[in-house]
C-alpha cells in the first residue's frame, strides 16, 4: 500500500492540498457548514463546464479563487438527489485516479452512523485498489509526478475514530485483493508450482498455518490425476493447505479450493501461440484462495477456514500425459485423458477429494480459470456458478451483489453429465464443444460427496486480463477475493 496513505480527521479542520468535495444533481456541496463561497463557485465552474453532477463525474477547478491554501478543487458527482445511493468503491477509486500523486482533503460529511462510515469504508477500499500498480520489472519507471510520490488522501468525517475502525478491515481485504493481484501478473519463471507455495507460506505473517506437500507426498497419498498434469514439466507439482482457526475449535471449518496452473501450455493438446503468454494466469483461482485467506486472517475473522490449492504446470515432453491415458484418480475413480488442454478439472477433482476426507467441511467453494467456453456464456461480466445447493448459490449471488463481484448460476443436470461418459473408464475429462463449462462443473460435482453443499466457479472471463474500471487499471483484477470475503461476512462467522 506504499502508493497510498490515508488519514482520518474530523469535519471542520483545515484542509490541505486538494480539496474533494461532493454534489448530488442539484450541485448542492454534500454535508454542512460548507461556505456560500464554495456553493456559488461550483455552480458557476459546473454551467461552464456542462457539469451536471452525475455517479462518479469529477469536474476539476485549478486554483479556485476564495479557497485559500487549496490547489485544486475537485467536484465529484453522485447523481441524482432522490436516486439510489451511489457506489462508493467506484466513488473512491474515482477520486484516487484524479488526484493521483497528490494530498489532497475529502469533504466526506456523510453523517453519523453505521451506513456514513460503511460509505467512507468503500470509498478508502476503492481508492486503494485504484492506486495498485505492476511494474515490478520495468527497468524504467514513469517520470511523471504521480509514480514519483505516493497520493494521500485525508477523509474529514463525522466520526473520525469510527472511520479508523471501519477501515481496519477494508486494509485487511485491500492487502489480500493486491496479494492475488502479484500473484497472477508475476511471469512463469518466476512463480512456479514450488515458489507459489513459498509465498502461500508467508501467510503464517497473520496467523494462517500452512502445509506443503510435496510432489512425493501427492504421489503417496493418491493424486495420481494432479500429478500427471506436471508430468512434463520441469518443475514438481504441490498442494499447499492453509488453514485459519478464527472459530470454535469443534466448528467443522468452511473450505476453498483453488486451481493453480501456473502455466498452461496445453500439453501434448498444445495450444494455439497466439495469446498463449497469458496463460501465466492460469492459477488464478489459487491466487484468488491466498488473497482471501490473507484478508480473513488479517482482519481476525471469526470463523475456520480451509484454503487449498493444488499448483502444477503443464507442459509438453516425453514424459508428459497422452490423449489416451487412463488415469487413476485419488477418488478412485478413472480418467480417460482426451484432451491434455482440459487439466484444471484433474487438479480440482484429486484435491477436492482430499479436503473432504482429511478436513471433513460443512461447504465448499471451488474457484478456477477453467475454460474458454464461459467466456462464451458470459463474457467477463460475470463468473459461472455451479451449484448442488441452492441455499450455497443464493448466497453467491447475494455476496457478489453486494461486493461487486457478479456470478450467474448455470445448470448442472444429468443429461450433461452424459457427455463426459467414456468408453474406457469411469468418465473422460472433456465432453466435447457444446456445452464446455458445464460438463467440466459436471467433472467436478463427480468429487463431490453427496450431501455436501458445492460450488464451482469457472472465473476464466474475470481472473486475468480484467476490464478496466474505476478500481482496476491492471490486467488482474484480484477477483474473487471481494465475492469471498463477503460471503463469509454475511453467512458464516460466529456473532
Amino acid at each position: 500500500m506504499d502508493r497510498i496513505t490515508i488519514a482520518f480527521r474530523p469535519v471542520g479542520a483545515a484542509a490541505e492540498g486538494d480539496l474533494v468535495v461532493f454534489v448530488r444533481d442539484d450541485l448542492v456541496p454534500v454535508g454542512g457548514g460548507q461556505p456560500a463561497a464554495l456553493a456559488e463557485l461550483i455552480r458557476r465552474a459546473a454551467a461552464a463546464e456542462r457539469f451536471k453532477g452525475k455517479a462518479k463525474a469529477v469536474m476539476t477547478v485549478p486554483a479556485p479563487a476564495g479557497l485559500d491554501g487549496i490547489a485544486s478543487l475537485h467536484v465529484v458527482g453522485l447523481g441524482a438527489k432522490d436516486g439510489a445511493g451511489p457506489d462508493w468503491r467506484l466513488i473512491g477509486g474515482a477520486i484516487a485516479g484524479r488526484v493521483s500523486g497528490r494530498e489532497a482533503t475529502v469533504l466526506a460529511d456523510l453523517g453519523e452512523g453505521a451506513d456514513a462510515l460503511a460509505a467512507v469504508a468503500e470509498m478508502v477500499l476503492g481508492a486503494r485498489l485504484r492506486s495498485y500498480r505492476w511494474d515490478r520489472f520495468k527497468s524504467k519507471k514513469p517520470d511523471a509526478d504521480e509514480a514519483a510520490s505516493p497520493t494521500r488522501l485525508t477523509f474529514a468525517v463525522a466520526d473520525a475514530a469510527g472511520a479508523e475502525r471501519a477501515d481496519a478491515a477494508g486494509l485487511a481485504l485491500a492487502e489480500g485483493i493486491n496479494l492475488a493481484r502479484d500473484l497472477v501478473h508475476e511471469p512463469p519463471n518466476v512463480l512456479f508450482p514450488e515458489e507459489f507455495a513459498r509465498r502461500a507460506q508467508a501467510l503464517d505473517a497473520v496467523g494462517v498455518e500452512v502445509e506443503v506437500l510435496g510432489e512425493e507426498d501427492l504421489r503417496t497419498i493418491g493424486m495420481r490425476a494432479l500429478v500427471a498434469v506436471g508430468d512434463g514439466s520441469a518443475h514438481d507439482s504441490c498442494v499447499a493447505l492453509m488453514q485459519w482457526k478464527g472459530g470454535a475449535p469443534d466448528e467443522p471449518p468452511i473450505c476453498f479450493v483453488g486451481k493453480g496452473v501456473c502455466f498452461d501450455s496445453g500439453g501434448i493438446s498444445i495450444k494455439p501461440s497466439g495469446g498463449m503468454e497469458d496463460m501465466k494466469g492460469d492459477m488464478a483461482g489459487a491466487a484468488t484462495v491466498v488473497g482471501l485467506m490473507h484478508a480473513l486472517a488479517a482482519r481476525k475473522a471469526k470463523v475456520n477456514v480451509i484454503g487449498a490449492i493444488g499448483l502444477t504446470e503443464n507442459m509438453p515432453d516425453g514424459k508428459a500425459q497422452r490423449p489416451g491415458d487412463i488415469i487413476t484418480t485419488l477418488s478412485g475413480q478413472t480418467v480417460e485423458m482426451v484432451n491434455s488442454d482440459a487439466e484444471g478439472r484433474l487438479v480440482l477433482g484429486d484435491v477436492l477429494w482430499y479436503v473432504q476426507d482429511r478436513y471433513k467441511p460443512k461447504m465448499i467453494v471451488d474457484l478456477a480459470t477453467l475454460t474458454g467456453a464461459i467466456l462464451v456464456a458470459l463474457a467477463q461480466e460475470y463468473a459461472g456458478l455451479f451449484s448442488n445447493s441452492d441455499e450455497l448459490a443464493d448466497r453467491l449471488i447475494a455476496a457478489g451483489r453486494k461486493s461487486g463481484e457478479l456470478v450467474w448460476r448455470m445448470p448442472l443436470a444429468p443429461a450433461y453429465d452424459k457427455l463426459i461418459d467414456s468408453k474406457f473408464a469411469d468418465m473422460k475429462n472433456t465432453g466435447g464443444r457444446h456445452g464446455g463449462s458445464i460438463t467440466a462443473a459436471q467433472f467436478l460435482q463427480r468429487y463431490v460427496r453427496d450431501g455436501l453443499p458445492w460450488a464451482h466457479l469457472d472465473i476464466a472471463g474475470t481472473g486475468m486480463n480484467a476490464p478496466q474500471t474505476d478500481i482496476n487499471k491492471t490486467w488482474s483484477a484480484g477477483w474473487g477475493v471481494r465475492l469471498l470475503e463477503q460471503l463469509v461476512r454475511d453467512n458464516y462467522e460466529e456473532a
